[in-house]
């Protein structure tokens, strides 16, 4: 098994021995490493100080576990008790533990290669984020040595037993997995990262906003206090009142069918679904993106506008303001996406309610429910690529007309 040994002068070592190994055995490993005479040498674990007669195994010394070595004779700073770790991972001194290791260049450098959660753990101010970072690594290490006695368990196992089978294939398809995992962490470290949200600089009727650009989001999306603050709910179409639903449900108030934004030095006409929501304040949605023939650049981590006349740099997460970033997930799920779950919005289905006199006084929504024609404008609705509820829904809004229907459902 391999072991890190952190000396004196802040060197990290890793040896390669067995666990039954006795501690003297060690020592004569490291005075060959470090040229500190065996007898000189003084092992800590979990802040005590291990014997040469002791047997790693006995000590309760396992995989990937850290020992402390101190010469008995050099003066140290810091005292070894500053240095070593409780039973649960953690660090008895956090903050002598991180200046040792932000003293030795070339071990940051490892981890922060190797590493790299770990090395900003140490190279930050929290402490705690350090000391929760050193006990689920130690979790970790623990559930490692767990699984290995399992294994080693279900190895001299009754073949013929069915449950110790299941526990066999449980552990093979979970060694699988675990591989998965470490090819990940070393390959592939940036997916572990948490990924920041597209938001661009706009102003809507002058007012300086933060926009989310979601294009899985079927509608350009303001929320009812945004839009008063822009001085836009007087513009407000109560007609197009409903309910937006998602994972979740919002209140959609209205609609706003025309006003200003300005992306860049360029002005576009904008139309807005109100929502009652305090989950978000702006969402740029997938008819405006069409509509004004946007790109999204990720290479270039722009969003062009007008076919590409304007650009814009989305926001790093530094300009993104905090609670706008705590609000992400909700905003996501209040978001108008239309049909399909791999949208990122997640949304599915829109209900409105009928506009105010936009009924026929002999006539009622229910009589174009019926018969062969409604059937065929649905149909035809259909095949323009719309979904089958919201056009029956866009007929009896408009009463069976299909070309209004059909514009409504155009606008978005």
């Amino acid at each position: 098994m391999k072991i890190t040994v952190i000396t004196a002068d802040e060197q990290f070592i890793t040896v390669d021995v067995d666990p039954n190994e006795s501690v003297e055995n060690v020592k004569a490993l490291l005075e060959v490493e470090t040229s500190v005479p065996l007898q000189q040498q003084q092992l800590l674990f979990n802040g005590k100080e291990i014997g040469d007669s002791d047997r790693l195994s006995s000590i309760g010394v396992r995989e990937n576990d850290m020992v402390m070595m101190v010469s008995r004779t050099a003066r140290m700073n810091t005292t070894a008790n500053d240095l070593s770790l409780n039973p649960d991972g953690s660090a008895v001194n956090p903050a002598a533990f991180q200046q040792q290791l932000r003293r030795d260049s070339q071990t940051m450098a490892q981890l922060l290669q190797n590493d790299p959660v770990f090395g900003q753990a140490v190279l930050g101010d929290d402490l705690d984020r350090l000391q929760n970072f050193l006990r689920e690594r130690h979790q970790q290490r623990l559930e490692i040595r767990r699984r290995q006695e399992e294994e080693l368990a279900l190895m001299y196992a009754d073949p013929f037993d069915v449950e110790s089978q299941k526990k066999i294939e449980a552990a093979i398809r979970q060694k699988g997995i675990d591989e998965n995992w470490e090819n990940a962490l070393e390959h592939n470290p940036e997916a572990f990262a948490r990924v920041v949200m597209l938001y661009v600089d706009m102003e809507v009727n002058g007012v300086p906003i933060k926009a989310f650009v979601d294009s899985g989001a079927q509608s350009t999306i303001i929320s009812k206090s945004c839009a008063e603050r822009c001085g836009l709910l007087r513009l407000l179409d109560q007609r197009y009142k409903g309910i937006a639903i998602g994972v979740g449900q919002s209140e959609i108030l209205g609609r706003i069918h025309v006003a200003p934004i300005k992306i860049g030095n360029a002005y576009y006409p904008c139309s807005f679904t109100v929502l009652d929501a305090t989950n978000m304040e702006f969402l740029f949605g997938l008819d405006m993106l069409r509509k004004h023939q946007c790109t999204i650049d990720l290479k270039d981590n722009v969003l062009r506008v007008g076919g590409g006349e304007v650009s814009v740099p989305f926001l790093q997460e530094k300009d993104i303001p905090s609670h706008i970033r705590d609000q992400e997930t909700d905003t996501r799920q209040s978001s108008l996406g239309q049909g399909s779950s791999t949208g990122p919005s997640g949304a599915q289905e829109k209900k409105v309610s009928l506009p105010t006199g936009s009924r026929d006084s002999g006539t009622t929504g229910a009589d174009h429910t019926q018969g062969v024609d409604f059937e065929a404008k649905i149909t035809k609705l259909v095949e323009l690529g719309f979904d089958r509820a919201a056009a029956i829904q866009a007929l009896k809004l408009f009463n069976g007309n299909e070309e209004q229907a059909a514009g409504f459902l155009f606008g978005g």
